[in-house]
């Protein structure tokens, strides 16, 4: 089995990340945990997702790379702060870990995680999604070569199918 968190963490040290943005979420916690632990990144946890936009920003404007980590009911948040990158022609890679899909069970996620692809690519950010533990790592580093050499926004979407459905209760 594919150790995809660590194959993000890879591909992260390969782009060259220094600053990780994070909200705590269960799907990214081995990864939150290993930039945590290496003392070349530093790991900010924020308290919503568009601190993370201007967290990004502001890595690019001081020489840094960066990347945002969240779940995808957190990207409503950071709507009007994806305008920044856009206007500013500046770097932002996203890995989102999404619900509202694969046997979710809380209904208050589905629409928002149905609409996040199409949400993203209406804001000009472009969507690679993977649902296949093999595909994670060179999707990443990918999306951060893009996203670094390009100064073009880029999201990975990591399927509730690859990091599995949560179950509370029944």
């Amino acid at each position: 089995m594919t150790d995809w968190p660590a194959e993000i963490f890879d591909a992260l040290k390969q782009a060259d990340v220094r600053q990780v943005g994070y909200v705590p979420d269960a799907g990214h916690s081995k990864l939150i945990n290993a930039c945590i632990a290496d003392e070349s990144i530093d790991a900010t946890v924020l308290t919503t997702e568009e601190e993370g936009v201007a967290l990004a920003a502001g890595a690019w404007l001081g020489g840094d790379r960066a990347a945002l980590l969240m779940q995808s009911s957190g990207v409503g948040n950071c709507i009007n702060m994806l305008s920044i990158n856009q206007s500013c022609r500046m770097p932002l890679l996203m890995v989102v870990t999404m619900r509202g899909q694969w046997g979710e069970f809380n209904p208050w996620q589905v629409p928002m995680g149905q609409a996040i692809p199409e949400i993203f690519r209406q804001a000009g950010v472009l969507v690679y999604e993977v649902d296949e533990p093999d595909r994670v790592g060179e999707t990443v580093a990918q999306a951060a070569r893009l996203t670094y050499f390009s100064q073009t926004p880029v999201a990975v979407l990591l399927s509730q199918r690859l990091i599995g459905s949560k179950s509370f209760g029944r």
